[in-house]
């Protein structure tokens, strides 16, 4: 047990930056304090309008009620913000402060101030959830959006925009990167923005210049966001609208001279999305992603149109190819088919990575059909490892282990590698395969092949494994509209919600399994698998209509 925790903490140390490791020590050891916060003076604010698409769901209600991942809660006291029987997930959703800019937040201006006032009083600088980097950054920005809306300027808020865009300052996310630091940076951004003394300036500055550097490193050639989660993607790219949006309403020069770079990612970013959405108009769920958490895509494509971005409704018909992000999405007939060839992440931020390697989703026409599992919650629970874990998507299990060394919520140790992807279009039909190596520490020489072959009439789906292996499944989860209904040992008819029916056929049986569908945080769906062990080396599964 010993070795296997070493073994664990040095596959996934070793991947890390310095700056990762070198930031975490300092702020373990040298943290901020509250003495040496600064009170900043004078308040000079930059007044403009900022107008912005209000598509988040309403999260606070009279008598101080609030409801974050679909559960509930009220503040009544300082205890509240911080209490240790809360989901840490949840008390961050608490600090956000996202219904300030949520739909039909003009009704509730007065309780919104009320609990803006609350939180000064009941958060001391430096003290608890609310002071982290990350839940400060959101807050940051939806604080000054509410105050430039509402023209709100009470100095009392003032201050402590100040006081916390100080603090951001001094705590930026280094240990962690990704989309952590990039939220800092987009806070910096507007804290400079909003107010007009040199001080500002110089966070004004700071902000932008992390904010060029990571958006060269996070959004790749293809315009997918580096994490490879679609949620997260979503996230960013309405990060970069905001900050699109921003350079035309401050019209300060030093964010307006940053804003045709930031078009160019804005425009890829948008095509990105455009690949990954489902017939139905929504995001899949490879590695970490759920609703309900970023924008739905068509906000985010209306938002983009608003500000003057050639980005209307229409969602990506055809098969296109993600080579950096390693998503390819195939379509002929009524099929629509994406294939998961990527590698694990960015080898030093795999924290929302799952062991997914190589799984699929597939729509049939409007309708999802076969989903991977999504995310309901974070943390190291037994339940955040399952859907981690490759059992919970639609591809291959060899000895009941993970492709990837996925542990403790948000870590990798060994990761499956993904080799000799290819793709090929013909007219009757679009193909994808591709390699992992994910199981070769299991079984020397044990790597997984898939083929995707997407017709007019049919999906077929060949699997292969190159050693021997004691047990080995592949998973196909069923969206929870789908009705299952066996029709021998070998196929089964599966029934969409319209009646729509496809028949599912595999060379070895098919068992049907309970299961449960994660669509949203704090949400549990039951559903169905279909479950087909392994009894050779090749496999071959056909889904077809008509």
């Amino acid at each position: 047990m010993l070795l296997k925790k070493v073994s664990l903490y040095f596959n996934t140390l070793k991947y890390l930056r310095w700056c990762q490791v070198s930031y975490r020590l300092r702020y373990r050891f040298l943290p901020i304090r509250k003495g040496r916060l600064r009170r900043l003076q004078p308040l000079v604010v930059s007044k403009w309008p900022f107008d912005a698409p209000k598509v988040l769901k309403q999260s606070l209600w009279p008598g101080r009620r609030v409801e974050f991942l679909n559960k509930t809660g009220v503040v009544n006291s300082a205890h509240d913000w911080n209490d240790p029987a809360a989901d840490k997930l949840w008390l961050y959703n608490l600090h956000y402060f996202d219904d300030l800019n949520a739909g039909g937040s003009e009704e509730r201006v007065d309780i919104q101030k009320s609990l803006i006032l609350q939180w000064i009083e009941e958060n001391p600088a430096m003290h608890g959830n609310g002071w982290e980097p990350y839940p400060t950054s959101l807050r940051l920005v939806n604080w000054i959006k509410w105050c430039q809306r509402n023209e709100i300027y009470d100095d009392v808020i003032l201050f402590s925009i100040l006081e916390q865009a100080q603090a951001l300052n001094r705590q930026l996310e280094f240990h962690i990167l990704g989309n952590h630091l990039f939220a800092n940076a987009k806070a910096l951004c507007f804290v400079g923005a909003f107010f007009s003394d040199k001080r500002a300036e110089r966070l004004l500055v700071k902000g932008l210049d992390l904010l060029n550097s990571q958006i060269e490193e996070q959004f790749l050639s293809d315009g997918g966001h580096f994490e490879l989660s679609p949620m997260y993607h979503c996230i960013l790219l309405w990060d970069l609208l905001d900050l699109f949006n921003l350079a035309y309403s401050c019209k300060n020069a030093l964010v307006t001279h940053h804003k045709d770079e930031w078009r160019s990612t804005i425009e890829n970013a948008l095509e990105w999305l455009k690949t990954m959405v489902h017939p139905d108009g929504d995001i899949c769920f490879f590695n970490d992603s759920a609703f309900g958490i970023s924008a739905a895509p068509k906000q985010i494509f209306n938002y983009a149109a608003l500000l003057g971005f050639n980005s209307n409704n229409v969602l990506r018909r055809s098969s296109k190819c993600l080579h950096d992000s390693g998503y390819s999405r195939l379509v002929k007939g009524p099929f629509t088919l994406f294939f998961d060839h990527a590698q694990v992440g960015p080898d030093y931020l795999p924290g929302h990575a799952h062991a997914d390697t190589l799984s699929i989703e597939l729509s049939v026409g409007n309708q999802r059909f076969i989903v991977n599992s999504g995310t309901s919650e974070y943390g190291s629970s037994r339940e955040r490892a399952r859907q981690r874990g490759t059992d919970a998507h639609n591809t291959i299990v060899v000895n009941k282990e993970n492709s990837s060394e996925v542990w403790g919520g948000f870590r990798v140790a060994r990761r499956a590698n993904v080799y000799g992807y290819h793709s090929w279009e013909e007219d009757a039909e679009v193909s994808a395969e591709a390699e992992h190596d994910g199981y070769c520490r299991i079984v020397k020489g044990l790597k997984h092949l898939r083929r995707c072959t997407v017709s007019d009439s049919q999906v077929l789906i060949e699997d292969e494994l190159t050693a021997n292996f004691s047990s080995a499944r592949v998973h196909f989860h069923l969206h929870p509209d789908i009705n299952v209904r066996l029709i021998d040992s070998y196929t089964v008819e599966l029934i969409g919600p319209a009646q729509e029916k496809v028949t599912f056929e595999s060379r070895s049986s098919v068992l049907v399994e309970a299961s449960t569908w994660h669509p949203e945080f704090g949400k549990s769906t039951p559903n169905k698998r279909l479950v087909i062990p392994i009894q050779s080396s090749f496999l071959t599964t056909k889904i077809s209509v008509g």
